[in-house]
């Protein structure tokens, strides 16, 4: 038998890398839905423990020396092989930017922080979190900078390149400049449009099991395979797994029928996004997500674009009537397409509509560049969150829990995560008009629960590609066009601006 190349060498390392990273996020999954709060120290040590180990093999020299001979002698490397080498070496140049000891480090404080988050959330007192932030806030603060320092890039872009790789803050900034310019008129015209024919209330308290039915249904009907992932109740939705084993959440509140459905929505997009990436690259790096922007523009297609279209409430009116037992003038399809639509300021990030979602996003943006460049002191941050809210929504939120404590990405170190979310429903707004011109009927097959032509759309131009371009020219190679606000304001348009 032949002795193996230094890629295939490389293959067989990262294959091993990917067990690992599996692990983690199983074990990451059982922690939020699962294990005994008590326990969150004996699973950081387990977390710290892997993420050890991913961090060694990553930053090993026996990698490095494998890296420089195969980039020596890839002459015979096929294009998907060549993609993957330049992701191996971008894990690598990561990985070897943050000394071990470091990510260690993180990680224990992450895990301790995350528990912190939920007794804060109990409480809803952000002093009880704070000190355990702070120290998040500092390592990551450390990391950011050795990080940058190694990749030649800002501190802050050097985090923000895990999530949205190619775009960097200053690219991120002008297009939130562009939205921010005209979101406030476009807000305003809204709420001036339906304020002259409001939503009817829905009072209809639906217990916790059947609003998960009717997820699970309507999750089946999406293509959502149950022999390959899960679908639990946790106090947040979140996905988590590898591709063949997809862990979704949704979180169900008995006096909103619809807010754990979307919630579903959202992370069953980026299910089906992780179930169809490339399977023959499944346990390599090209073969991965191309980063959270790409991950959240498929979470906002499904939950927003779709989800909340008159086609979609079309399908789901007799899903209502099913599961729920509901009927009347308030369970018309008119009402419900209101009630999902109903523009308003509002002080949640998970609640907010489609117009005021951005001004959310815009606010952490600001605020983390300022946590990380020591600005802003943890401890000052409730104060500075509502008074960011008042400015950028009108909005003074109540308490600490409508506040800084509705998200756990900052106790987690996730800080340049946040961009990812106002990336990515621009590049929904993008796929989603090349994609209505691309398939005939998409309307009609909506309507009547038939979602085959619009994955299928998405597998072959967006899912397919795993890793193998960066975000704007996956974007550009799926559109046809550069990543551009200009289809996002012209969806939002057309949609919150015409007849209510």
């Amino acid at each position: 038998m032949p002795a193996l190349t230094p890629y295939e060498q490389l293959e067989q390392e990262f294959r091993r890398l990917h067990a690992f990273k599996g692990t983690l996020a199983i074990l990451r999954w059982d922690a939020a839905v699962t294990m005994p709060r008590g326990s969150a120290d004996v699973r950081g040590e387990q977390l710290a423990a892997l993420e050890m180990e991913c961090h060694a093999l990553l930053t090993s020299p026996r990698l490095t020396r494998l890296l420089e001979r195969a980039e020596a002698n890839r002459q015979g490397l096929r294009d998907w092989q060549l993609a993957n080498l330049r992701e191996m070496r971008r894990e690598r140049d990561h990985a070897i930017g943050t000394p071990q000891s470091l990510v260690s480090r993180l990680a224990r404080a992450a895990a301790r922080a995350e528990a912190m988050w939920r007794e804060a959330r109990d409480k809803n007192d952000f002093s009880v979190l704070a000190p355990h932030l702070d120290e998040v806030v500092k390592l990551t603060r450390n990391r950011a900078v050795m990080l940058g320092q190694h990749l030649g890039l800002d501190p802050y872009d050097a985090l923000a390149d895990a999530y949205t790789p190619g775009l960097r803050s200053s690219e991120i900034g002008q297009m939130f400049t562009t939205l921010s310019r005209r979101l406030p008129d476009l807000v305003a015209e809204a709420l001036e449009l339906q304020g002259g024919g409001p939503a009817s209330p829905i009072t209809a308290r639906v217990p916790a099991w059947k609003q998960r039915h009717l997820a699970v249904d309507v999750m089946k009907a999406l293509g959502f395979p149950f022999d390959r992932g899960r679908f639990d109740q946790a106090d947040r939705a979140f996905t988590e797994g590898v591709p063949g084993d997809i862990r979704v959440t949704s979180c169900f509140d008995p006096a909103d029928p619809f807010s754990g459905l979307l919630g579903a929505l959202h992370e069953t997009g980026q299910a089906l996004y992780d179930l169809g990436l490339p399977p023959e690259w499944r346990d390599q790096p090209v073969g991965q997500d191309r980063g959270m922007a790409l991950e959240e523009s498929q979470s906002m297609l499904l939950e927003m674009i779709i989800g909340r279209s008159r086609p979609f409430v079309t399908y789901l009116r007799p899903l209502f009537e099913k599961h729920y037992g509901v009927g009347g003038p308030e369970w018309s399809e008119q009402n419900i397409y209101r009630r999902l639509n109903s523009v308003s300021r509002g002080p949640s990030r998970m609640d907010a509509d489609e117009l005021t979602y951005q001004a959310h996003i815009i606010v952490r943006y600001e605020l983390e560049q300022r946590l990380l460049s020591g600005e802003l002191p943890v401890k000052d941050l409730p104060g500075a969150w509502n008074e960011l809210m008042d400015q950028r929504l009108g909005v003074c939120p109540a308490s600490d829990n409508d506040g800084c404590l509705q998200d756990v990405h900052w106790a987690l170190g996730a800080f340049g995560y946040f961009p990812s979310y106002g990336i990515g429903a621009v590049i929904a707004a993008q796929l989603w008009e090349t994609l209505r011109e691309s398939v005939e009927g998409i309307d009609e097959q909506v309507a009547a629960g038939s979602f085959g032509a619009i994955l299928g759309w998405l597998r072959d131009n967006v899912h397919a590609l795993g890793a193998k371009l960066d975000v704007p020219g996956l974007v550009e190679h799926a559109t046809g066009r550069p990543l551009s606000a200009s289809p996002y304001l012209r969806y939002l348009e057309r949609k919150y601006l015409s007849e209510w």
